[in-house]
């Protein structure tokens, strides 16, 4: 069953041109170098910090706490990374490709070109079922379609994968890291890739055995163990709320670009302090309307984008941290039980192809 978009939705396709005059006549769409050398300030204070107390401490199992700080900071650095490559940064391309480069591969430990190649296809077609990697069948499924063709103890646990997801989260840092090195070894056209491959050999090997150097391995491993799964659970508690449980777009569909980013994603309520704890990712709706405007201006552009599309007659969706976490876990286990009420697997129907 499919739930049908509301018929003003249909007439969007030039709208989103007269929502961009007005973002831009704001200058929201203008770089802000200066905002950005401060953050990058603030965090390299932020990694000094730890590592001095990493080399300061001891032996002592309060280093796990400093460990907890670290997986903070590398999950910051990556929303850094992930506005450099959205050329939220500098006007220059170049320079933004090379500054998320470096943060990415170097700080973080993700790859860059693996980064760009998966997350542009997420921005050009979210939540659209086969082109949208972020909801292609893997340990997570997001169609009841696909949960139907699992059998046996996989079929036990994907029904029950709401619950499963954030513990599972656990184990995304490594994941993540693991995709890098996969992507740096097996990728022969990936731009730049003996670069990616030395920056991430440092990071990947250098940080490990910086740590273990300095606690022993016992200790040194418990620390790893911490920042690795800090890391992983920050960063998929950033990124599952914006889109899980919003309408799937059908293979076949065609959908303007303001009603298919609007209706995909879903924003986060909350002050600054969110805007920081989520790197701007929670203004969801305006970052995929506007995916080069610095993140520091996203809040700015909420009032416009949220009038815009009262008046367009679009849903705009926003909910509570802990109530988007609800969402993501409920929407999940229904999939997993293969529930087709369309409340439970929502799908987006506008003109079909052909």
């Amino acid at each position: 069953m499919t739930a049908t978009l509301p018929p003003q939705a249909r007439r969007q396709v030039h709208a989103y041109t007269d929502l961009t005059r007005q973002i831009q006549e704001k200058g929201l769409l203008d770089r802000s170098p200066r905002r950005y050398a401060a953050r990058v300030l603030v965090l390299g204070g932020g990694f000094a910090l730890a590592t001095i107390a990493l080399l300061t401490l001891g032996q002592t199992w309060w280093q796990l706490a400093v460990a907890v700080g670290f997986g903070v900071l590398f999950t910051q650095a990556a929303f850094l990374a992930h506005d450099g490559a959205h050329r939220q940064i500098f006007t220059a391309g170049p320079r933004n490709e090379w500054a998320s480069r470096v943060l990415g591969n170097l700080v973080v430990g993700l790859s860059y070109g693996w980064w760009m190649r998966k997350h542009s296809r997420h921005h050009a077609n979210p939540n659209k079922v086969g082109a949208d990697d972020d909801i292609r069948p893997g340990v997570v499924l997001f169609t009841p379609a696909d949960a139907e063709r699992r059998t046996g103890v996989r079929r036990w646990l994907t029904a029950r994968q709401g619950w499963l997801f954030f513990p599972l989260l656990t184990l995304e840092g490594l994941a993540l890291h693991i995709g890098a090195v996969q992507t740096v070894v097996g990728d022969r056209t990936l731009k730049h890739r003996r670069t990616e491959a030395a920056l991430l050999a440092v990071r990947l090997l250098g940080w490990p055995a910086l740590v273990v150097a300095v606690l022993g391995f016992g200790l040194g491993a418990a620390f790893l163990a911490v920042q690795l799964v800090v890391f992983g659970v920050y960063m998929g508690a950033s990124f599952a709320p914006n889109h899980k449980g919003m309408p799937l777009v059908p293979r076949d569909t065609r959908i303007d670009f303001l009603s298919r980013q609007v209706l995909t994603s879903r924003n986060t309520r909350g002050g600054r302090w969110v805007d920081w704890l989520m790197g701007g990712l929670n203004l969801q709706i305006e970052h995929h309307l506007f995916p080069s405007m610095p993140s520091s201006n996203l809040r700015q552009a909420q009032p416009l984008v949220r009038d815009y599309c009262a008046e367009h007659g679009l849903p705009y969706t926003e909910a509570g941290l802990f109530e988007s976490y609800g969402i993501v876990v409920r929407h999940l286990n229904r999939v997993g039980l293969g529930d087709r009420d369309p409340f439970a697997c929502p799908f987006v129907v506008v003109n079909r192809a052909g």
